[in-house]
């Protein structure tokens, strides 16, 4: 076969060679693989990628759903070009595209949570040719109330002594105000005193005076 057609022998043996010396595409994708959020509330499950090749019209981008009680797969969303919403199940109406593609996000928001949305969210992101690699996954838990974190215990502590020493700065300042204002309150009293301690013996000098004389 090779002796009747030797350009496409060259062409095949000339495909392999560079096959085995391109790198092995695949696309590597980043979410918070867990989260919690209340009940009720709206939520953005994030997901972002990178990938050997630029970013084109390509690129798929799909959202799927595993129930925490067991249960089939469900669609959650679907992106090609443009954002394809679920049109029935749970999560229609309920789910919106907050991606941007040419900065490698492909993340969801989902609206008005509900206790049985608990769950695996799996992102998974194909860029042609790198249409290999892992699923990205999201365990969400939603709860009554969000549990604090030791991050949330530590900028609470922050903030808290920054507002004690606000606090401190501000009482120190009124003092100093009000004792600066008394101060001048007490000087401006004795001020007014020493005129009319004036007058008063001057007044009693005269009488004295006036006295000795009608003697």
């Amino acid at each position: 076969m090779y002796g009747k057609s030797p350009t496409r022998a060259v062409l095949l043996l000339l495909g392999f060679q560079l096959t085995a010396l391109w790198p092995t595409a695949a696309v590597e994708i980043y979410t918070s693989r867990v989260l919690e959020a209340v009940n009720g509330t709206d939520v953005r499950l994030k997901c972002t990628f990178s990938s050997f090749v630029p970013v084109g019209d390509a690129l798929t981008v799909t959202w799927n759903f595993r129930p925490q009680d067991g249960g089939a797969e469900q669609f959650v969303f679907y992106y090609h070009v443009d954002p394809f919403k679920p049109m029935s199940g749970r999560f229609k109406d309920r789910v919106v595209w907050d991606g941007n593609p040419e900065r490698y996000d492909v993340s969801i928001i989902l609206w008005k949570l509900q206790f049985d949305d608990n769950g695996t969210y799996t992102c998974q992101v194909k860029n042609p040719p790198d249409v290999d690699g892992l699923v990205g996954e999201i365990r969400l838990s939603v709860v009554h109330t969000v549990r604090f974190s030791e991050i949330h215990f530590l900028a609470l502590a922050i903030g808290s002594a920054c507002a004690l020493m606000v606090i401190i700065v501000i009482v120190v300042v009124l003092f100093r105000h009000f004792r600066k204002k008394r101060w001048a309150e007490r000087a401006h009293k004795v001020v007014e005193i020493k005129p009319k301690e004036e007058e008063r013996l001057n007044q009693e000098k005269k009488v004295s005076v006036y006295l000795e004389d009608t003697d």
